[in-house]
């Protein structure tokens, strides 16, 4: 079995994806890089029930190379991200405060230093149907100048890691911070963090650790 244990990763990580809510049902996949082979969550399966035989393999050109089930729907964006990031894992989800903040909003603002650990500013990408290259192309421009987490308008999030354990935790984060704004915003209006803010947490040490070269 091509990539064995990148395949039973993600079983793991998928299993705690549900079990922390950040997904429900089949919705939300996950994809590990090593070299040119990307193993991806399959298509229509729920995350906890996978065993690694479920997930399938492709190439960085998108092509087939072992399982049986079919790739998931949303694997060209994966690609697409691989292609113009440096991460070697991305957690794709549909949680339920991201998906108000993506439903709502053009950008989750810096209501919090942590925002830097996923590159500042999370970008909500433009809208296109799930699984389409308008979809990968959008959240691709929204991901850009070094940017390791996305939302999808009326859809969920994306983020991106050094490895898949990162790539959830920056998931977990991405949560974090759209409920802290969400609920903030029941109260009051949230105070955003000005540049000038940001940069002096910056200046302590705060940044996301450097990517590798793939």
């Amino acid at each position: 079995m091509l990539l064995r244990d990148e395949r039973d990763a993600l079983c793991g990580i998928g299993r705690r994806l549900a079990g922390t809510g950040l997904v429900t049902g089949a919705s939300g996949n996950i994809s590990v890089r090593s070299g040119d082979l990307v193993a991806v969550t399959p298509g229509g399966m729920m995350l906890d029930r996978m065993e690694p035989a479920d997930c399938p393999v492709v190439n960085i050109a998108g092509h087939w190379v072992d399982g049986d089930k079919a790739p998931s729907s949303e694997t060209p964006m994966h690609l697409a991200l691989y292609e113009t990031t440096p991460a070697a894992a991305i957690v794709h989800t549909h949680s339920t405060y991201g998906a108000v903040v993506a439903t709502t909003m053009s950008e989750l603002p810096p209501i919090h230093y942590n925002t830097l650990l996923l590159g500042g500013v999370v970008k909500v990408a433009e809208y296109a149907t799930y699984g389409t290259p308008e979809l990968a192309e959008n959240v691709r421009a929204a991901m850009a100048g070094g940017k390791r987490a996305a939302l999808m308008a009326n859809h969920g999030g994306v983020t991106i890691g050094r490895d898949l354990e990162e790539a959830y935790e920056n998931a977990r984060l991405l949560e974090w911070l759209c409920g802290v704004y969400v609920r903030a915003r029941t109260i009051g209006e949230p105070r955003v963090l000005t540049e000038e803010e940001l940069a002096k947490v910056v200046e302590r040490g705060l940044a996301p650790p450097d990517f590798p070269r793939v």
